[in-house]
């Protein structure tokens, strides 16, 4: 064991005489809610699995970085990555103009429009009169909070909660009388499954983030060199058609309009 050891050790410093090292990858930190099937998710192993991630893991790759995941409540993500806890954040996050102030976005990695979501028995009037004391149940630091809070006020009865699980269980058990949210995630994972049978998408298609369509990764200010990587190397991606392959097993529907290109 000693002896293949220093055979290994007198390799690499051969190696370096002869401007050979070895590249290290660089290595880097990124932020994921991983509670937001299919786009990102725990399994029970613990591991962090969905699409999200496995579109991490395939720029990480192209960019030789060794990539590590930090799984947390999505409104902790962009504190921790303003405290250098994390090098980026891969999560979708949609441009509202205080986060724009905070950190910089990255190129969209999806299109994916809000909705509300509705008892199929009720047609609301989407204004403060309208849903005077309606509870709705939003996710806390959500683009779709602010919205709701600015757009109704004290009208609506807003309940929070850390992640959209928690608000799909509400609804289903008659706790809350709407939500507002992403159609994909909210069609993959509510909607199409017994327990949404009886609810419905209304109020049209919605941009919460401050009216700008798209959702994105995010990186610090002082780390544009980074982010313009990131970007190069979801672009190959994107372009090879990687993009729709690492898609197609978690959903049906198309996120970026490039994909048209892979059908």
């Amino acid at each position: 064991m000693h002896f293949r050891h220093s055979i290994t050790t007198l390799a690499i410093a051969g190696a370096a005489l002869l401007g050979h090292a070895p590249a290290q990858a660089e290595k880097l930190v990124l932020g994921n809610e991983g509670s937001y099937p299919p786009f990102s998710m725990v399994d029970p192993s613990g591991r962090l699995t969905g699409f999200e991630p496995d579109l991490a893991r395939e720029m990480c790759k192209r960019m030789n970085a060794e990539c590590e995941f930090v799984v947390m409540d999505f409104k902790a993500l962009i504190p921790a990555l303003l405290q250098k806890k994390l090098d980026a954040v891969a999560s979708q996050t949609k441009p509202l103009p205080e986060r724009k102030e905070k950190v910089l976005f990255g190129r969209p990695v999806l299109f994916n429009p809000d909705s509300y979501v509705v008892p199929e028995s009720k047609n609301y009037t989407f204004t403060p009169e309208g849903l005077k004391g309606v509870r709705i149940g939003l996710q806390r630091g959500s683009a779709q909070a602010k919205y709701v809070g600015e757009k109704y006020g004290n009208a609506v009865q807003i309940v929070f909660y850390d992640n959209p699980d928690q608000i799909r269980l509400d609804l289903a058990n008659g706790r809350l009388d709407m939500s507002l949210g992403p159609k994909i995630s909210w069609t993959n994972e509510f909607l199409s499954k017994p327990q949404g049978k009886g609810w419905k998408f209304a109020g049209g298609d919605l941009w919460t983030g401050g009216g700008e369509a798209g959702s994105s990764w995010l990186a610090r200010k002082d780390s544009g060199e980074l982010l313009n990587r990131m970007n190069a190397a979801l672009d190959t991606i994107i372009k090879d058609c990687t993009f729709t392959k690492l898609r197609k097993p978690y959903m049906d529907v198309e996120l970026l309009p490039e994909e048209s290109a892979c059908r």
